[in-house]
């Protein structure tokens, strides 16, 4: 259970009135179920413990939190941490699974032998195979309700000087562009912003490639911070081509030359000698060519390039630096606090610190928050990482967890006839025969607690739309409003024959991570300590390898083709692409002393330094290590205590 709600809007005190754009009697956008966020809305926002999980540098503003966008913003209204820019880019309903690349490093005996050899990596033996992210796959209703409340959470955080950007495409932009009228209002609109991207059309043949995003722009109120960008094109425009003889240190003309019998300029030294009260001397400057401002449309900022790998992460949806970069430099002051609520790769936390700012990264998905914590480690950065203890152990993003749990209840089956998409499957049972199970969606937040509106949507509805014989459901619940209320409620309210048994989820989540097994020694020589590793077996990933295998096997035989399988060694070294030791803290919040990072070619960073040098299974200090931690290809993490 959340420690307590935090309101969206204020409290009133006296003399104070505070408009309440919650309690409209109805909604601007109309749409099934639209009404039913009311109830989440006027109980306000879960506010769970958070804790610090690493201190990366020393002690900042900085902040990295996994988590989801609600529950972070009521850790910031708790804290009271304001932002002053936000840029979002949530899922776009796309209705499309999102896959990670997942590369098989290099058996670093074999490294070592080719390096000895001086001879190249053969990027063609690179083997690789895809992870499931996260999905995008929404009903249009329920991604508008939960949309509008991320909105109502996000406005409750911002500053009155702040600006939202919101990043969407075609599926459903016209939607949410509604909401944010209601939300912020329809003159706090500032501009619909056309992201251009010129890519590989395809084979489309039935209407126009699609080749752009559109980005919303609205401020909180009239106090905003903006300031216009400019395309670094100045010699295009028809000052500079007139005045091309008189121009000195970067597109300026000053009092010692200009072109003093030119009619047009001659009104603007008339206006400079009006501002200033006199004559101006030789190094004034009179005018200043500006390239053309940046429009609604951006056509110059092209998307990430997959072969520039100092930009490029393997992360499905990655946005470029450019893009990030022109956002904050046009509505934010360095000093400022930029937040993005879904954090993917980490450009926005990029670019802010960069640029002088101050950044706060959010990201339900453990992907998300590694990708951005080696990105910004790597660049000096310096942050917290904080985790919000919802007591729902993930693995790794709702969505896989969602997957995991097919296999978590025993004799579960999907897609059974008779029974809704509401219902998460059935299982068989002797006495009972079929038993519908319901399971929260992790993906919707708003699903995590059981209320009695919920359970009134079971008991009144769901159950009598069953179209076979049932005699009991399960229904699992994350957070319950109130136990004996609901017990209550489904006792004087069902009028079916079906009996409602409920189950605490989180203790089915309890087995969803399931830590990769490590043999290691350490050796301490002089004044170095040398922890090498000796074995590393993830059977998840041998299950996912081997089911690769497989199929890459019949796909073979079926084309005729030779199948090259992907064989681990022995050791399982291959699997691993991460190894941090805390010197530090024995328990609690991690401190990474010294660690190293094999990319996908193999190659290792030690401490954020690039090398060309291969891993050797080994990691060095000069402190004795307390605990280890080691990130497998995919992403899982494991520690140790030595």
């Amino acid at each position: 259970m959340p420690k307590k709600y935090i309101p969206f809007t204020p409290n009133t005190v006296e003399g104070q009135a505070v408009l309440d754009n919650f309690s409209r009697t109805r909604r601007v956008l109309r749409y099934r179920d639209n009404n039913k966020v009311y109830d989440r809305l006027k109980r306000g926002m879960p506010f769970y413990e958070v804790e610090t999980i690493e201190q990366v540098g020393n002690i900042s503003e900085n902040l990295v939190i996994q988590g989801d966008c609600i529950s972070a913003c009521a850790y910031l209204k708790e804290q009271n941490i304001k932002v002053d820019l936000v840029y979002i880019d949530p899922p776009f309903a796309s209705g499309v699974d999102y896959a990670k690349k997942v590369h098989i490093r290099r058996n670093p005996k074999l490294a070592e032998r080719i390096a000895k050899a001086e001879q190249e990596l053969d990027n063609s033996d690179l083997r690789e195979f895809e992870d499931k992210m996260f999905r995008d796959i929404w009903q249009k209703e329920d991604f508008l309700n939960w949309m509008y409340e991320n909105l109502q959470a996000i406005k409750s955080v911002m500053s009155d000087s702040a600006s939202i950007y919101m990043h969407l495409d075609y599926h459903i932009g016209h939607y949410v562009k509604i909401l944010m009228d209601e939300v912020f209002g329809e003159n706090n609109f500032l501009n619909e912003i056309v992201w251009n991207y010129e890519t590989y059309s395809g084979s489309v043949k039935n209407y126009f490639p699609r080749k752009h995003d559109t980005i919303f722009l609205y401020r909180k109120d009239d106090n905003y911070t903006f300031y216009l960008s400019y395309l670094d094109n100045a010699e295009d425009s028809i000052n500079y081509k007139r005045w091309k003889d008189y121009i000195v240190e970067g597109n300026k003309i000053k009092g010692a030359n200009y072109p003093k019998t030119d009619s047009r300029f001659i009104q603007r030294l008339d206006k400079w000698i009006r501002d200033n009260k006199r004559e101006p001397d030789d190094d004034d400057v009179i005018f200043e060519i500006r390239s053309f401002a940046v429009s609604s449309t951006w056509k110059d900022i092209k998307p990430v390039d997959p072969k520039d790998l100092s930009e490029k992460l393997d992360y499905a949806t990655q946005k470029p630096e450019a893009l990030l970069r022109r956002i904050i430099e046009s509505s934010s002051d360095k000093d400022m606090i930029v937040a993005d609520f879904f954090g993917g790769s980490g450009v926005t936390a990029k670019d802010s610190n960069d640029l002088g700012r101050k950044f706060i990264h959010c990201d339900v998905g453990v992907n998300s928050i590694q990708t951005a914590r080696d990105r910004l480690k790597e660049m000096g950065a310096e942050f917290q990482i904080m985790e919000i203890k919802d007591g729902v152990n993930l693995f790794r993003n709702p969505a896989q967890t969602m997957d995991k749990m097919t296999k978590l209840i025993p004799s579960l089956q999907q897609g059974i006839v008779g029974i809704s998409k509401f219902w998460f499957g059935a299982i068989q049972d002797s006495k009972f025969g079929s038993i519908p199970v319901y399971v929260p969606n992790l993906v919707d937040s708003k699903e995590k607690l059981l209320d009695i509106p919920l359970i009134n949507k079971i008991v009144n509805q769901e159950l009598q739309n069953l179209e076979i014989e049932v005699k009991k459901v399960i229904v699992y619940y994350i957070d319950v409003s109130d136990y004996k209320e609901i017990e209550k409620f489904i006792k004087d309210n069902n009028a079916t024959q079906i009996s409602v048994e409920l189950k605490d989820l989180k203790n089915l989540l309890h087995d969803v991570v399931v830590e990769d097994i490590i043999e290691y020694n350490t050796i301490k020589k002089d004044n170095t300590y040398t922890t090498e590793i000796t074995k590393f077996i993830s059977d998840r990933l041998i299950q996912k390898i081997d089911e690769f295998n497989e199929k890459g096997n019949l796909q073979s035989i079926k084309k005729g083709k030779k199948f090259t399988p992907i064989n681990l060694s022995d050791e399982g070294l291959e699997l691993i692409e991460f190894i941090s030791l805390d010197c530090t803290n024995k328990k609690g919040k991690w401190q990474s002393d010294f660690e190293i990072k094999i990319d996908k070619l193999g190659y290792v960073s030690i401490n954020n330094q690039k090398t060309k040098d291969f891993w050797n299974g080994k990691i060095e200090s000069n402190k004795k290590p307390l605990r280890l931690k080691i990130r497998n290809i995919s992403g899982d993490e494991s520690v140790l205590n030595l």
